[in-house]
C-alpha cells in the first residue's frame, strides 16, 4: 500500500449485521480479514483468490463448494482454500449463519511454513485439507480475530498473535497429505497465462481458439476441467482480483473499474458484488476510515 496512508483504526462499516466488515492494516500487508454476522443473503458465484484463505463458521450452517466436492459446514468448523482453487460458500435456504475469513499472502505464508520446517523450499505448496473441526483451533481462531479487530492491541501484539495461531494451524495441517491440482496441458496453461496478462482487454473466444488450436466447445470444457471456470469466467475473476488490488491501494471505484477492463462502474459494481459478496465501497471502507 502507498506510504502516505495512515493506519486503519476500525473496519466497522455500519451496525447492520448483514454488512461485511473488512479489516486491513498497512503494517501487516500480508493479511486481510472479513467478518459478517448475518450471511443469510450473502451468496457467491464460483471464484478463486490469489491468496490462501482460512475461515471459521461462527454460527449456523452453509454449503461449501470447493473444486469438485461439496461440504456441509456448521458453527465450529474451519475451512480453507488454496490459491486459485475455485470455490463458493452459500447459505442453506435462508437459514442464518455467520463467518469470519482470513486472507493470507502466499509468499509470506510459504516463508513461514519454510521457517517452521514444514516445507523444503520457501515456495507455495497446496494444502490438502478443506474442512477441519477441532475446538481448540476454532477457539484460537476466534481469539486471533478478536485481537486483530481490537483497537487497543498494539501492532506487535497483533503480529505475534497471528504468527502463533497460523504456526499452530500449519503444524496440524502438515500431518495431512499434500495436495495439488492436476497439471493442465501446456496449451491450456498458455491460455490462462494470456488471460492473466491481458485481463483488461476484450478477448474473444475465437482468439483463444486460434491460440490454443482447440475448438470452442473443447476449449471451454477442457479449461473448466483444469481451472474450475470457463475462459470467460476466468477472465472476469482476474479482473475482479485486479479491482480489489486497486481499491486496497486507494484508487477511486470508477478508475479501478476501467483499469480492470470493465466498460463502466455499474458493471464493475454488479460483478464485484457477485464474486466478492460485498460492494466496492464496503471493500474500500477500511481505507476510507483511515
Amino acid at each position: 500500500m502507498s506510504a502516505p496512508l495512515s493506519i486503519n483504526k476500525s473496519s466497522a462499516t455500519t451496525s447492520n449485521t448483514s454488512t461485511p466488515v473488512f479489516w486491513r492494516d498497512i503494517r501487516m500487508p500480508y493479511v486481510e480479514l472479513r467478518k459478517i454476522s448475518d450471511a443469510r443473503q450473502v451468496c457467491y458465484a464460483p471464484h478463486s483468490h490469489t491468496h490462501w484463505s482460512l475461515g471459521a463458521v461462527t454460527s449456523g450452517q452453509s454449503t461449501f463448494c470447493y473444486r469438485d466436492a461439496t461440504h456441509q459446514i456448521s458453527a465450529g468448523d474451519i475451512v480453507m482454500m488454496n490459491p486459485h482453487w475455485v470455490h463458493a460458500c452459500n447459505p442453506l435456504e435462508n437459514q442464518p449463519w455467520a463467518y469470519m475469513m482470513l486472507y493470507v499472502d502466499t509468499e509470506w505464508l510459504s516463508e513461514l511454513r519454510y521457517q517452521l520446517g514444514l516445507l523444503n523450499t520457501p515456495y507455495w505448496q497446496d494444502i490438502a485439507t478443506a474442512v477441519i473441526t477441532q475446538p481448540a483451533l476454532y477457539a484460537g481462531y476466534c481469539d486471533m480475530v478478536a485481537c486483530l479487530l481490537n483497537e487497543q492491541r498494539d501492532i506487535g501484539d497483533k503480529q505475534t498473535t497471528l504468527v502463533e495461531y497460523l504456526s499452530a494451524m500449519l503444524q496440524v495441517l502438515a500431518q495431512e497429505s499434500s495436495a495439488a491440482l492436476p497439471q493442465a496441458p501446456s496449451r491450456l496453461e498458455n491460455v490462462a497465462a494470456y488471460l492473466r496478462a491481458n485481463y483488461a482487454s476484450d478477448i474473444s473466444l475465437e482468439r483463444l481458439c486460434q491460440q490454443s488450436g482447440y475448438s470452442a466447445g473443447h476449449l471451454i470444457r477442457a479449461f473448466k476441467q483444469h481451472f474450475g471456470l470457463t475462459p470467460h469466467a476466468y477472465l472476469i475473476n482476474q479482473r475482479i482480483q485486479m479491482g480489489q488490488k486497486a481499491l486496497k491501494h486507494g484508487q477511486p471505484i470508477v478508475e479501478a473499474a476501467l483499469n480492470a477492463g470493465f466498460n463502466d462502474q455499474p458493471h464493475f459494481q454488479r460483478t464485484f458484488k457477485r464474486l466478492v459478496a460485498a460492494t466496492p465501497n464496503q471493500y474500500r471502507y477500511p481505507l476510507l476510515n483511515q
